[in-house]
């Protein structure tokens, strides 16, 4: 029997690329093929790019000129194949182009490139498909899409309107990630709140019962299942107060990550965003009367077009009384095909952009030491990420991978990855903690 033909892979971009990325890999195993670490060991690569910014284009035709440096056969999909005209005029020879989440054209490629006939005599799979996550925690996708104009953004453009998926798929997809030793599900799409408005909420089988395709039923499920569930990309809509009850037991984390990008209101209503921004720190004081231990993360885009010092500094007044406990921002960079491009507002020179990142991270920096400092002395659950004989590194219920803090744990006995551990705290910084484990 000969062996089976090998892909390589590059996945680009944010949490829900990865998670078409994952997709992509369960049908090829499921087809029978090998995954190649390398490009010259493959008989074909695919690069799963992302289109957003423009420094990201760049990062993905970078990867795509890697590949057919070192292979020759390169299958591209992604959000950047939305608008293939790009990836056509600096690399003429590849061999395919496909959009985000079709990935029925990038699995015909492959078999174009490197046939592999399946054999239904071995389970090539296992239950919960393929991940590119470490085994313990695992992105959750509950729907594709935007169905909103931001000025700054493009993703209706390269992902489509919003398309929920049915609650009862999520919720047996949670079920199988369970079983599979999950112990920490983080909810994506391009707006949570709007879970299910397509469907018009429309209900579907799960179990016994029918479970509505609404943000707080499938919620209030999710959390039953058994692992911690993370909720991502929550618009600061009235109903997710709903959701905020719900977090004060069982598996729905007190953890919310809401893009308010700004505070002033008129660059929110240059930037169209949603949700009516002006009652946010309203909302956010809500939330906290419910659940007093709520997490929030957000981030910023900073030198938007027509920002005055006036605008910046509204933020900055904004930080200090939202004292939100986890802040990314980032320095306005102009995206091909937005909106914003065509408002005619005036374009914020690069050098007050840097100053204002750098004066708004320094004022976060404060709030995050204070929040973080109010945890000393404190016992918290710790969902081990790296382990050790005699300690390990984790993240509390108000740390999501990769872009929150950690926890430092010392321990008596060896910790392993997917232990929950409570942990007392002992010293905190900005970011992080440290402490001892029970």
């Amino acid at each position: 029997m000969s062996a089976a033909p090998r892909i390589s892979f590059v996945s680009l971009g944010c949490p829900k690329a990865l998670v078409d990325s994952e997709r992509i890999l369960t049908r090829l195993r499921a087809e029978g093929y090998e995954l190649s670490k390398t490009h010259g060991g493959a008989d074909a690569v695919i690069v799963n790019t992302c289109g957003f910014l423009d420094s990201a284009k760049k990062e993905s035709l970078d990867a795509i000129g890697a590949a057919l440096k070192e292979n020759g056969r390169v299958i591209v999909t992604g959000c950047m194949g939305a608008e293939p005209q790009a990836i056509r005029d600096a690399f003429p020879n590849v061999s395919s182009i496909s959009g985000p989440q079709d990935y029925e054209s990038v699995m015909t490629a492959v078999r174009a490139a490197a046939p592999a006939p399946h054999d239904p005599f071995i389970d090539l799979i296992p239950e919960q498909g393929i991940k590119l996550t470490p085994r313990h925690y695992s992105y959750l996708k509950i729907s594709e899409g935007c169905d909103h104009s931001c000025t700054f953004c493009i993703i209706p453009k390269l992902r489509g309107k919003l398309a929920s998926r049915p609650a009862g798929d999520v919720l047996r997809e949670a079920e199988k990630l369970a079983r599979a030793g999950v112990r920490e599900l983080l909810v994506v799409s391009q707006d949570t709140s709007a879970y299910g408005l397509d469907l018009r909420y429309a209900p579907s089988a799960f179990q016994d019962r029918e479970v509505s395709a609404r943000f707080l039923d499938l919620a209030r499920e999710l959390g039953k299942i058994g692992p911690w569930v993370r909720l991502h990309y929550v618009y600061p809509y009235p109903h997710v107060d709903e959701v905020v009850a719900l977090m004060s037991g069982g598996g729905l984390l007190p953890y919310l990550d809401v893009p308010f990008q700004h505070a002033s209101p008129k660059v929110l209503k240059a930037m169209r965003r949603p949700g009516n921004q002006e009652k946010t720190l309203e909302r956010i004081r809500a939330w906290r009367a419910i659940q007093p231990d709520l997490t929030i993360r957000s981030t910023f885009i900073v030198g938007f077009p027509g920002e005055t010092e006036e605008d910046f500094r509204m933020l900055l007044d904004w930080l200090e009384e939202a004292k939100l406990d986890r802040v990314g921002a980032f320095k306005y960079e102009p995206v091909r095909g937005a909106r914003a491009n065509d408002l005619g507002l005036e374009q914020v020179p690069d050098e007050v952009k840097d100053s204002r990142w750098r004066r708004f991270m320094e004022a976060q920096g404060r709030i995050s030491l204070s929040r973080q400092k109010a945890k000393v002395g404190r016992r918290l659950d710790v969902l081990i990420d790296a382990g050790g004989p005699q300690g390990g590194v984790g993240r509390s219920k108000g740390d999501a991978p990769e872009i929150d803090g950690k926890v430092h744990v010392a321990s008596r006995r060896p910790l392993r990855l997917g232990d929950i551990v409570s942990v007392k705290i002992e010293r905190a910084d900005a970011y992080d903690l440290w402490g001892t484990a029970a």
